[in-house]
């Protein structure tokens, strides 16, 4: 169950320190010149596992494919939330789990939930999954329980769950700061793990204190790492899964998120400044080459988009797939892949 904090000193220490050391949907909210972001009908070309475009053939050669375009929805869940998470329930019906944005006044960082049979239409479910659990990420264990791993004080932890309403902290860290790549980093979140074989493989979020160069809107650098593990409790470190410190991400790098493509392959899908992206796992390898999926920004070449499509989450829901992303303070909203 959610564990109560015993006095509000405490609370409001929790709070502070949890809103200094969280960042997601609003990381991109100070750059300049912003502009309206409501979501419009934004398109973009898929493209391979490993992030190679789809070029078109020489005019004299071109037999036309039908290319999928992620499309835009709607608005999933309305208000200031975001870190949205999808399970299958496996009776036709889908649970997502997502969060209060940490500007809200007064919030708990609470966890929230909601039911769909569609991916379009979902109905929020009393109650508060837990409190002071930011990022959360479900994997459903073997013996038919759920395992919440979310980010608390600058750490990864988890919980666990009969029912995938009634979480009960689980002892210790699943993973801290401590790291095999020399980085000294001031915390670790936004965890995605997926059983792969028989290991669970999580990716997660690294931030550095550092700037990457003045040009650049985030006082932060933030990268992914990755670790794996037998039980799911224990993981062992593996290092860098993807480096931010370059010319095409500039320093940020969010939102991980794992998915099995129709093909059996293996996705990471994220967010950076200029939108969504997402690069291939194989052979216990991730790809440093990328793919552009989607924005909802009317020019797709700035490079500091205000207010970017955060916080990528897909699910397959009645053979289509949905592409579920934050924007701050527009509540979580969906693109579909169509054609």
């Amino acid at each position: 169950m959610v564990k109560i904090m015993k006095n509000q000193i405490i609370l409001s220490a929790a709070v502070l320190l949890a809103v200094i050391i969280i960042t997601g949907c609003v990381e991109n909210s100070e750059t300049a010149n912003k502009q309206d972001v409501t979501p419009a009908p934004a398109t973009s070309t898929m493209q391979d596992t490993q992030g190679t475009s789809i070029l078109p053939q020489p005019e004299s050669e071109q037999v036309k494919p039908v290319v999928p375009v992620w499309k835009y929805g709607g608005v999933a869940i309305e208000g200031t939330y975001a870190d949205a998470e999808i399970v299958d329930l496996g009776n036709g019906r889908y649970r997502m789990y997502y969060s209060v944005e940490p500007e809200v006044p007064g919030n708990k960082l609470e966890v929230f939930s909601a039911i769909s049979s569609d991916g379009m239409d979902w109905k929020k479910e009393d109650g508060v999954r837990r409190e002071f659990s930011v990022f959360p990420d479900v994997v459903k264990v073997p013996d038919g329980r759920y395992r919440m791993y979310f980010q608390n004080q600058g750490v990864i932890k988890s919980a666990i769950s009969s029912d995938g309403l009634s979480f009960t902290e689980e002892a210790g860290v699943r993973i801290d700061g401590t790291n095999n790549a020399g980085l000294n980093l001031e915390n670790v979140a936004a965890p995605t793990t997926m059983k792969i074989g028989d290991e669970y493989v999580m990716v997660y979020r690294g931030t550095i204190d550092q700037r990457y160069s003045a040009e650049v809107p985030n006082n932060k650098i933030q990268l992914f790492l990755w670790a794996t593990s037998k039980d799911g409790m224990s993981f062992e470190k593996k290092g860098i899964a993807m480096d931010s410190r370059n010319p095409v991400f500039q320093g940020l790098l969010d939102g991980p998120e794992l998915v099995q493509w129709d093909n059996g392959s293996i996705r990471l899908y994220f967010w950076s400044y200029k939108g969504i992206f997402h690069t291939g796992f194989k052979d216990g390898s991730f790809s440093q080459e990328t793919g552009f999926d989607y924005t909802t920004a009317s020019n797709s070449g700035m490079q500091f988009q205000p207010d970017p499509p955060c916080d990528p989450t897909l699910a397959k829901i009645n053979n289509k797939w949905f592409l579920y992303y934050g924007i701050h303070t527009k509540g979580i909203n969906y693109a579909t892949l169509e054609g």
